[in-house]
C-alpha cells in the first residue's frame, strides 16, 4: 500500500497571524455554565471569606433561667459569661444562614425603664391658702372674679316684662331681642338678658307683630281615645285630627287654611284620654300663658255625669266640701263651684287644672265619674262644634 507524504512548504507567504482572545458573548453558549454543586461551593467560599461583624451578647441578670415546663431538656440561654450556642450556618440549598453571622437575640433580657410621667399642673387654690404643693413648686392662685355692674333695683330681665306686658311668651321675646326686634325707651335693645325697669317703655317692631298674627289658635272638640299632648301606651295625640277634612264646615272664620298652621301646634291645657270637649291648641305663646301660666285664673267649665260609689246619693255636706275644702297630694285646692244640673249630672267651674282633678276630687266624696265633657274655657265655649273636628278662634275672639 502506497504512503503519501506531505511536506511542508518551504516558501511563500507568511503565516497570518493568530487573532486576539475575546470572551465568549453572554448566551452565546461558548462558555460552559457551572454546575448547581459548582455554584453553590463558590457562593459558600464567598461567604465564607466575607468578615462577620463582632456582637457581644446582650446582659441580663443572673438567676433568670426557668425550667422547662414541659420537662424536656433545653440548651441554657446565654446569659453574663456565656457565649451564644453556634447555630448552624447552612441556610436553604446549602446557602448559609444569615443569622450565622450574629447572636441570637435574647428575649427575656428586662426592658428598658418606662419614662417617667410628665408632673402634672397644680391645682388652682382660692386666694390666701398657701400656694406650696408636696413638689414645692409654687401653686397658682386664682383671684376671686371682679364684681360687674350691679342691676338697678327693681329691674328684671326684658323677656320676663315682656311676657308680664303680654306682648309675647319668653321664647318669642327672646327671639325678637335677638333680631333687634324690641324698643326700650325709643332705643334698640339686642343683647339677651338685658334689664328693664318697669317705669321704662318696652315697644316692638311691626314685623315682630306681622309674625304673630300669622300664629293660629285651633279650637278641637277631642273624642275619647285621644291624648292632649305626645303619643303614649298606643294612643295618638289629639292634634293629627287637624286636618282640612276634619275642619268643620260652619267654621265661622275666614282663615285659608295652609300648611304651617299644623307646626308647632301645641296644647294649652290637658284633657284625660277618657274625657271629651274643647281643647286648645296654639302656636301663640300669649295665648298658652294665658291658659296654663303660672298665675292664670282662666276659668274651665265642665259637665261631668257621675254615679255613687256605695248606693248613696251625695250629702250636702260632701257638695260642701266639693266647693272648697279638699286636698290633693297634701296640698289645699282652690275654691271651685260645683252644683248639680240633673239628677246624675254636676257642673263644675276651676280655675286650676291637676291631673285628673276631678275625678279624684270625686272619688274623695264617694262619687265615680262615668262622663267628663269641657264646654267652655274662659269667654269661648264649644258650642255646636261636632266631635272630632275643629275650627279657627276667630280674631274677634278672646280667652279673658
Amino acid at each position: 500500500m502506497a504512503t503519501i507524504k506531505l511536506k511542508k512548504p518551504t516558501g511563500g507567504a507568511p503565516a497570518a497571524p493568530a487573532a486576539p482572545h475575546r470572551p465568549p458573548l453572554r448566551g452565546t453558549g461558548a462558555r460552559k455554565r457551572p454546575t448547581l454543586a459548582q455554584a453553590q461551593a463558590e457562593r459558600a467560599e464567598r461567604e465564607a471569606q466575607r468578615p462577620a461583624p463582632a456582637a457581644e451578647p446582650r446582659p441580663r441578670p443572673a438567676g433568670n433561667d426557668r425550667p422547662n415546663p414541659a420537662g424536656r431538656s433545653a440548651p441554657p440561654r446565654p446569659g453574663p459569661g456565656r457565649a451564644a450556642p453556634p447555630r448552624s450556618a447552612q441556610g436553604r440549598k446549602g446557602e448559609p444562614h444569615p443569622a450565622s453571622a450574629r447572636p441570637a437575640p435574647d428575649r427575656r433580657a428586662p426592658l428598658p425603664p418606662a419614662r417617667p410621667a410628665p408632673p402634672r399642673p397644680a391645682a388652682p387654690v382660692a386666694a390666701g391658702t398657701p400656694n406650696t404643693a408636696f413638689s414645692g413648686r409654687p401653686r397658682k392662685v386664682v383671684e376671686p372674679p371682679a364684681e360687674g355692674p350691679a342691676h338697678p333695683d327693681g329691674s328684671l330681665r326684658l323677656s320676663k316684662r315682656m311676657s308680664e306686658l303680654g306682648l309675647a311668651s319668653r321664647r318669642e321675646a327672646d327671639e325678637w331681642i335677638a333680631k333687634g326686634w324690641v324698643r326700650v325707651d325709643g332705643e334698640v335693645v339686642a343683647e339677651l338678658g338685658a334689664r328693664v325697669l318697669p317705669t321704662q317703655q318696652v315697644t316692638i317692631d311691626k314685623r315682630a307683630r306681622t309674625q304673630q298674627a300669622q300664629r293660629v289658635t285651633v279650637l278641637l272638640n277631642k273624642p275619647v281615645g285621644y291624648v292632649s299632648g305626645q303619643a303614649e301606651d298606643g294612643y295618638e295625640p289629639a292634634y293629627v285630627l287637624v286636618t282640612p277634612q276634619n275642619r268643620w264646615a260652619d267654621d265661622p272664620t275666614d282663615f285659608a287654611f295652609q300648611r304651617e298652621h299644623i307646626r308647632h301646634l301645641a296644647p294649652a291645657g290637658r284633657l284625660d284620654i277618657d274625657s271629651v270637649g274643647l281643647l286648645v291648641l296654639t302656636q301663640d305663646g300669649r295665648i298658652a300663658k294665658q291658659l296654663i301660666g303660672e298665675h292664670s285664673m282662666v276659668e274651665k267649665e265642665y259637665l261631668v255625669r257621675v254615679a255613687p260609689l256605695e248606693g248613696e246619693r251625695l250629702s250636702a255636706e260632701g257638695l260642701r266640701l266639693l266647693n272648697h275644702g279638699l286636698e290633693l297630694d297634701g296640698e289645699a285646692l282652690q275654691p271651685a263651684r260645683v252644683e248639680w244640673v240633673n239628677d246624675d249630672q254636676l257642673r263644675f267651674v276651676l280655675v286650676e287644672g291637676k291631673k285628673r282633678q276631678i275625678r279624684r276630687m270625686c272619688e274623695a266624696v264617694g262619687l265615680k265619674v262615668t262622663g267628663l265633657k269641657r264646654v267652655r274655657i274662659g269667654r269661648v265655649m264649644l258650642g255646636d262644634l261636632p266631635a272630632g273636628q275643629w275650627r279657627y278662634l276667630g280674631a274677634d275672639e278672646s280667652f279673658v
